[in-house]
């Protein structure tokens, strides 16, 4: 694999082009002041809209400065991503998020005001003014939420208790991020070292069960020790959602988080219980790690260590692309060609460098194009982060190229269908062409462990989301003890009699941010179930999918995120899509098993 000391030494063809955003710094200047005078603009509308006109006027003011803040924040925080110790770049982001709570500000009266309107005023504004056709759908949209928004008065209290409602969540951050300290493991020289994070995901891998183990209890031991604070933070996130949505007047916590994708809480009851009903291969899974491992007892510090080893693949960035091409042919030749053009005009950026942010992402920049980050190592796990960053890039070019700015961006609901279409397609391509037994066994287990973390994980925190909530709508208590009881319980139920289970496994709700984010984790199963929908339909060389397909990646929000993915053939108001998902998954641990 290629180590680089500096980006200095990384070939040009391998380096984001963020000319392509500003040419120079004085023109980024130009742009970062020219938003400052047009938030004062839009400031002076506040209580100045009196027609059609004027509100027009507003509208098309406030999405000319989007625009140009879009660009001004992107530039600054792709410069940042690229090296984070650089302070130019930090300072430019610092100014870029100063100016977005001044533009925030300035255009905070209007919501209230656009919902102080009735309907009919509203409906004589759009006939008095042909322009606000094209912001009719979003004006619509924001009528929606009439009967949850306050008066003037009340919302402007809501909105000053913000940082204290959000202070649960910004507390727990510092714990797990800043506080946190993990126990002690041995290195490779026999020393005891503190636990990190990164080390953590590797020794959690690692073949020698020891090392799993002290890796385990290391990592736990901050959780267990703070476990009182943590469900107090944890307690006090999940009553004030509770109480703002008795405050909006919405039914429960839980459709007031569906509300703003017009998803009804079906979908996530039906989510659930599909799961459920089917969950006996994921039982047989666990069953099968613990044959596989040869165990006596199967314990969750087993549950992450690949049951094949001795497959190293050593895979250069060229050859990963060149495999993706291949791969998603069945997507048709403009898609194709659409990536070939993302690696000619140095969309990517692909070599880890110190400094650099790790991780990967897609940044679509409207008017521009999509930037993706990567930090390549040459191996299958980035082949497979290429496919699927290429799978959001795709979608962002598609939606800006043939929507409007107001419907280019797509909803994270559908976010990772994209993704995990590309995936589930290279999975496909890497099997069907493979013929060394150990690696095809080494493909399956990668793709069963996906689906596992994905789906599955994903699914039993949604229900623990739900049942911690419904006890906060009834009165109940939280505590560690209902924390607990409440995720072991629900552990056993997934995952079946084969896991012995430590002390720590009933701890696991402590150590996860998203609970914060509530009702947020549903959308990768939904999606993954989606994508695998989707897939296979292509897969079969079914025409009518494919085409749907391609035109849902042209969509951006331009709909509701379940009526875009019906119109590719996903009706996720049924159990089917969920139930085909779980069919798939059988199949890949019946395929596992006989090889």
């Amino acid at each position: 694999m290629t180590t680089y000391k500096s980006r200095a030494e990384v070939p040009i063809e391998e380096k984001w082009n963020l000319d392509d955003l500003y040419l120079d710094i004085s023109k980024w200047e130009e742009d970062l002041s020219a938003i400052e005078t047009m938030a004062n603009d839009l400031k002076n509308f506040d209580g100045a809209i009196k027609n059609g006109q004027d509100l027009f006027h507003f509208l098309k003011k406030q999405e000319e400065l989007s625009y140009k803040f879009n660009h001004v924040f992107a530039y600054a925080m792709l410069s940042v991503d690229l090296d984070t110790r650089d302070t130019t770049s930090q300072s430019l982001l610092d100014r870029a998020r100063t100016l977005s709570v001044k533009v925030s500000a300035a255009t905070s009266f209007f919501m209230p005001f656009l919902l102080s309107l009735d309907e009919a005023t509203f409906k004589q504004y759009i006939a008095e003014e042909e322009g606000l056709k094209y912001f009719e759908e979003d004006l619509l949209e924001s009528f929606r939420y009439k009967k949850h928004v306050l008066s003037k008065e009340q919302e402007e209290i809501l909105s000053q208790l913000g940082e204290a409602l959000s202070a649960p969540s910004t507390t727990y951050g510092m714990i797990n991020n800043a506080d946190i300290q993990f126990g002690e493991v041995t290195n490779e020289n026999g020393e005891k070292v503190e636990l990190t994070r990164g080390m953590y995901s590797k020794l959690i891998e690692d073949e020698d069960r020891e090392k799993r183990k002290e890796a385990y209890k290391a990592y736990y031991k901050p959780y267990l020790q703070m476990k009182n604070s943590i469900a107090s933070t944890l307690a006090a996130a999940v009553k004030n959602n509770v109480t703002t949505s008795k405050i909006r007047s919405y039914p429960s916590a839980l459709e007031k988080a569906l509300f703003g994708d017009n998803v009804p809480k079906e979908v996530y009851e039906n989510l659930i219980q599909a799961t459920k009903d089917n969950i006996a291969p994921l039982h047989r899974y666990s069953e099968l790690r613990k044959e596989k491992l040869q165990l006596d007892e199967l314990r969750q510090y087993d549950m992450n260590v690949p049951l094949v080893s001795g497959v190293k693949q050593e895979i250069s960035f060229d050859e990963a692309f060149e495999t993706m091409l291949k791969a998603l042919a069945p997507l048709g030749k403009d898609y194709v060609e659409t990536l070939v053009e993302f690696k000619k005009a140095r969309y990517f950026d692909v070599r880890e460098t110190p400094g650099k942010r790790s991780g990967a992402y897609n940044l679509g920049v409207y008017g521009v194009h999509p930037f993706i980050l990567l930090n390549h190592h040459d191996d299958l796990d980035s082949l497979f982060t290429l496919v699927h960053e290429c799978g959001h890039g795709v979608h962002s070019k598609l939606s800006s190229q043939h929507q409007p700015q107001i419907t280019a961006r797509y909803s994270i609901f559908v976010a990772e269908v994209a993704s995990t279409v590309n995936e589930v397609l290279l999975i496909h391509y890497l099997l069907d062409k493979e013929k060394n037994e150990l690696v095809k066994k080494h493909l399956i287990n990668h793709f069963i462990d996906k689906f596992r973390g994905t789906f599955f994980t994903q699914v039993m925190f949604a229900e623990f989301e739900m049942l911690t909530h419904e006890k906060a709508e009834q009165g109940q208590p939280l505590n560690v003890d209902v924390f607990n009881q409440i995720y072991e319980t629900l552990f056993r139920q997934y995952y079946g009699d084969a896991l012995v289970f430590d002390e720590e496994v009933k701890y696991g709700w402590s150590r996860i941010p998203h609970f914060y984010r509530p009702f947020y984790v549903y959308k990768y199963a939904t999606g993954f179930a989606s994508a695998i929908h989707i897939a296979t339909k292509i897969l079969d060389g079914d025409k009518a999918t494919l085409e749907s397909y391609l035109e849902f990646l042209k969509s951006g929000s331009s709909d509701y995120p379940l009526e875009l993915l019906k119109k590719t053939g996903v009706d996720l108001t049924t159990p089917e899509p969920i139930k085909n998902t779980l069919t798939q998954f059988a199949e890949l641990v019946e395929e596992f098993s006989n090889l």
